[in-house]
């Protein structure tokens, strides 16, 4: 089988990987920061890497729309990008597959992994930003505009600042960069999501004390109250989700499922009490290289659809 090519780039770091058969292994690969001149490095890895692939797969955060890419202001110069006509002129009669990070993943799944033989299902990214693909008929759904499954742009609360303000409202409250940021601020020193999580999930069973922190210091009924809120709010919003969409599966994957013993049965519990018909739970196969993994797998489809 001819040699396809992968790049994936994220808000923090450009992924570019090359496989030689149809499977999740990625045979070689580079990474590099993000940045200015973000594309152009991004390429010149690829080029090293392989030349002339027999086709192009391209995962990129933000959504495609009218061949430009919004929604992604984290990277430099990548707003408004004309991502299309620049992949074209590099590539030329190459075939090139463009989708966005977590629609990649999904289609990682689809191809190798959780959700394989899955006509409805929804992938879930539990990452730094919060996500979602929808999956009807075994395809990734794009939408109209490009932004099928952009669940952080959901409303918590009535009334709460929307998009339209600047925000991103589910998101800011569940997310992993949310997480931390809430929990850098209330214990007043530097703090991950992944922290966050490994305080709640070893809060004293006993007595309901809250563990002591890395510093030795006493977690706070507040850091257990922010995860629990975090999390419930997260549930809800899922079983939404499944309500509307009545699918057969839900994969969940994306960095915070570290976290997968504490996060996987709230999602189960609240999908089992709120959708008539609770679609079953499963974690995703891949996580850190998912985005990768996913611009393979576009590549692999467009290599067979050429």
């Amino acid at each position: 089988m001819s040699r396809v090519l992968g790049i994936d780039v994220g808000g923090t770091k450009v992924a570019v990987g090359v496989s030689s058969s149809d499977g999740p292994e990625i045979a070689e690969r580079i990474r590099l920061d993000t940045g200015a001149g973000t594309l152009e490095r991004a390429l010149a890895a690829a080029r090293d890497l392989d030349g002339a692939p027999a086709a192009v797969g391209f995962s990129t955060c933000g959504v495609i729309r009218d061949g430009r890419v919004f929604l992604a202001p984290n990277v430099p110069g990548w707003e408004g990008l004309e991502l299309p006509r620049l992949l074209r002129e590099e590539y030329g009669a190459i075939p090139v597959a463009i989708d966005n990070d977590v629609k990649a993943a999904a289609a990682a799944e689809l191809r190798w992994g959780a959700l394989r033989g899955v006509s409805a299902g929804v992938y879930l990214n539990l990452g730094t930003g919060l996500a979602a693909a929808l999956v009807v008929n075994g395809q990734v759904v794009s939408g109209a505009h490009g932004a099928a499954g952009e669940i952080g742009y959901l409303q918590a609360i009535p009334g709460e600042p929307a998009f339209a303000d600047g925000h991103v409202p589910l998101e800011e409250r569940v997310s992993g960069a949310a997480l931390a940021a809430r929990g850098t601020a209330l214990l007043g020193r530097e703090t991950t999501a992944a922290d966050l999580l490994a305080l709640f999930a070893t809060t004293d069973a006993s007595d309901g004390a809250p563990a002591d922190t890395s510093d030795g210091a006493p977690a706070g009924p507040d850091v257990a109250g922010l995860v629990d809120e975090a999390l419930a709010l997260l549930a809800m919003s899922v079983a939404n989700l499944c309500a509307t969409f009545d699918p057969e599966c839900l994969v969940v994957g994306g960095g915070m499922m570290g976290a997968a013993d504490l996060i996987m049965p709230r999602l189960t519990a609240e999908l089992r009490r709120a959708v008539p018909f609770p679609p079953e739970v499963r974690p995703a196969r891949f996580t850190d290289d998912a985005p990768l993994l996913g611009a393979l797998a576009l590549a692999h489809a467009a290599s067979q659809s050429s």
